[in-house]
């Protein structure tokens, strides 16, 4: 099932376990050194059920294998379930498991893989939104693996001793990735799974979002006063109730009359949108995309495999489109066309686990029935499609979406997705509560969606449920503002959230909080550039600093953004807490900066702003503070640098249109930047360059941090080579 769902064109060496018979028997699969997997079985299932094992398209494996690394996988069957366990070693630690809520170390807990709403979740909840059959195991001394349970099927995924995936339906295929870092283990799991398209530049700005923005006049409120404000913002959402009766497709007459003035209005002022769009289409003759797909016959059925579903949603009763069979996709995708020519820039796609209200499973019936392609599996229940439900709707709508703008890069929002579907849509932890509960563990879900292979991914900044305090929201845009996808955003009935809603304290910690994100924008489209090669995630658990180093483990307080920038914040509401920082580097320390605030102050000295520490050896491009990206050009680039125990530091900065697909021919600029010390003389140059893109005419601003905790600041030409005097 995974080879025809989740994995990439590209892969490297996999080794697959699939079991020949459903017999119970138990196996041992070993990936050595020399990448050779070795079959152990007892006598009996030797003579009774061989398994079968099969390399998927043979290329080079990234990373090492290490001889004292074997990992085993033992396979067994009992009843209607598989299981697929490996007994780990003292010191290791389990991360991943997709959307999960709880701490970002996951060893001792349980997760179940099955697509649920689950609106104001908590740790007790076994499942959400997403399914991700993933586990990353990092050793007591740094090296890593991970496995990856092929299933769609609703799977157990208990790490309370060990490993162990517990599944339904037939016995499926696992893959073992290893490697000599974690880091190492989530590239191969990129090649695997494929990468992120890169992103239009717009949608790693700040967005904006409240069920709902409704009438029409109310958006031009919002973006006016973001403007008016001077608080930096890239776009602002539409939800479901911009329909006309929550017809998907519609727009309100009264509300929205002109959707196509309102966008222009907003692209004027540097704004691009993103309207909602459900599975659950309203069961009415009459509505045309009801009446299409009536016509089409493209409805999920029941489990007699010939009526048409029929559940509640919010338009009352709706049918449901089902995803796995082409034809709807093409079908689906098809109806992005007329909608997109309405000026929209980007499409949300919500209640797809799928939701459906007034049952006790919150979905449709797991005996309903899908028309699926063989390519997929051929026809089956919605126990076995369930999962990917959300992952298919999205594939269909993004392939709309690009065939209604071709010159665009598609921007796809999606609530329920499956292992592999970061390729169609970015995604968000949920429904989530203005809570201190929910703040502490937005860190961690994000972290963990990140080693999972979705890179693009955030909370809900301010919390959805409730209302929550002025200082739980300070504390949220803090750091909010500087995840990969950071949107503010609540529910309907709700006080209002915008960064100025709680007066002008709050307000201006959040202009502060925004200004950093644009600021660091530079730095950020260079991570995604690297997500969208090698499958890294943007913003990266601290113990990537140093894989070996224990106390690190734990830490979910703190996060990296890249390599070599460390987001420390304080998620306690008293501000108590000690976070565990990555040790000094031949005795050289992470180096704290921070940047100037509107007001003429720092913004460190705002205590809602979490602390920033560079790597020792990094530099870290970065660039002026813009109302939306590319309002200007980056001129200055700014450059700081931390120089390790050698006197020397290095960073990259990538650049491109911002949109388009001129960058895949080589229409982009890559400048790697190095800087090295001669005696009281630090040299900072390009040291190399990639792509064809010209570099612009623009001024080179260097802030060198020093030991004493002073900077150095001295002015240039970006492309010319800059000499430091040292006091």
């Amino acid at each position: 099932m995974l080879s025809r769902l989740i994995l990439a064109s590209t892969l490297l060496y996999t080794f697959v376990f699939s079991p020949t018979t459903t017999r119970a028997n138990d196996a041992i699969v070993e990936i050595t050194s020399s990448g050779v997997l070795v079959h152990h079985a007892s006598e009996e299932s030797q003579q009774s059920a061989r398994p079968s094992f099969a390399l998927v398209e043979p290329l080079e494996i990234t990373g090492r294998f290490l001889d004292d690394s074997q990992v085993n996988v033992v396979f067994g069957q009992s009843g209607d379930r598989w299981t697929a366990s490996i007994e780990t070693s003292p010191g290791t630690s389990l991360y991943g498991t997709g959307e999960v809520a709880g701490q970002l170390e996951r060893t001792g807990r349980t997760v179940e893989t099955w697509n649920t709403d689950a609106y104001g979740y908590m740790d007790d909840d076994r499942s959400l939104y997403t399914s991700h059959p993933w586990v990353l195991a990092v050793r007591a001394d740094g090296t890593a693996y991970g496995v990856l349970a092929d299933t769609t099927d609703r799977c157990e995924i208990d790490l309370t001793d060990g490993i162990t995936f517990r599944a339904v339906g037939p016995p499926q295929p696992v893959y073992v990735l290893q490697g000599d870092s974690p880091q190492d283990v989530v590239r191969q799991l990129g090649t695997l799974t494929g990468t992120i398209t890169m992103p239009p530049k717009w949608a790693i700005g700040y967005h904006q979002c409240r069920y709902s923005y409704d009438p029409a006049t109310r958006v031009e409120e919002i973006a006016r006063e973001f403007r008016d404000r001077d608080i930096p913002a890239d776009v602002i959402w539409m939800d479901i109730d911009y329909m006309d009766g929550y017809r998907c497709f519609t727009f309100d007459p009264e509300d929205f009359p002109s959707p196509a003035d309102l966008n222009k209005k907003l692209l004027d002022q540097g704004f691009r949108n993103v309207w909602m769009i459900d599975p659950g289409i309203k069961l009415e003759q009459g509505y045309s995309i009801y009446d299409q797909g009536e016509a089409a016959d493209v409805w999920v059925k029941t489990a007699d495999k010939t009526t048409t579903f029929e559940g509640e949603v919010w338009p009352g009763m709706c049918v449901f489109p089902d995803y796995t069979n082409a034809a709807v996709r093409q079908w689906w995708a098809d109806l992005y066309e007329p909608f997109m020519a309405h000026g929209i820039s980007g499409v949300w796609n919500d209640m797809n686990e799928p939701a459906v209200f007034n049952t006790p499973t919150k979905t449709m019936p797991e005996s309903n029935w899908h028309r699926a392609d063989q390519t997929l599996g051929g026809p089956d229940t919605h126990a076995r499609y369930h999962n990917v439900y959300g992952m298919l709707m999205v594939q269909a709508t993004r392939e709309g979406v690009m065939k209604a703008n071709p010159d665009n890069r598609p921007f796809v929002l999606s609530r329920a997705n499956f292992m592999g579907g970061h390729r169609y849509a970015a995604t968000w932890t949920g429904d989530n509560s203005a809570d201190w509960y929910h703040l502490d563990v937005s860190i961690p879900m994000t972290l963990n969606l990140g080693l999972s292979g979705q890179p693009f991914t955030g909370p809900d900044i301010g919390g959805f449920a409730g209302n929550g305090e002025p200082e739980l929201f300070a504390r949220w845009i803090g750091f909010g503002a500087l995840l990969p996808f950071s949107r503010g955003h609540t529910a309907k009935g709700n006080i209002d959230k915008e960064p100025w809603a709680f007066g002008p304290e709050i307000e201006a910690t959040s202009r502060r909080a925004l200004e950093r994100r644009y600021r660091l924008i530079p730095h950020l489209y260079t991570l995604f550039r690297e997500a969208s090669l090698t499958g890294m995630p943007v913003a990266r658990p601290a113990f990537f600093a140093d894989p070996t180093d224990q106390a690190l483990r734990t830490e979910d307080d703190a996060f990296l953004l890249g390599e070599g920038l460390l987001v420390v914040a304080q998620i306690q509401p008293a501000r108590d807490r000690l976070v565990v920082l990555p040790k000094p580097i031949e005795g050289v320390e992470w180096r704290a900066f921070d940047f100037p605030s509107f007001d003429g102050g720092r913004d460190s000295k705002d205590p809602d702003q979490p602390a920033l520490y560079l790597k020792p050896g990094t530099i870290l491009p970065t660039g002026p503070v813009m109302e939306f990206v590319d309002e200007k050009p980056l001129d200055p680039v700014t450059l700081i640098i931390n120089l390790d125990a050698d006197g020397r530091a290095r960073g990259t900065l990538y650049e491109d249109a911002g949109e388009g697909w001129g960058y895949r021919e080589g229409d982009f600029l890559q400048t790697t930047y190095s800087a090295a010390r001669t005696g009281d003389i630090v040299r900072v140059w390009v040291a190399a360059t990639e792509g064809n893109r010209p570099r612009p005419d623009r001024a080179l601003r260097v802030r060198l941090l020093h030991p004493d905790g002073k900077e150095i600041v001295d002015t240039g030409i970006d492309g010319k080579r800059l000499h430091i005097q040292l006091p």
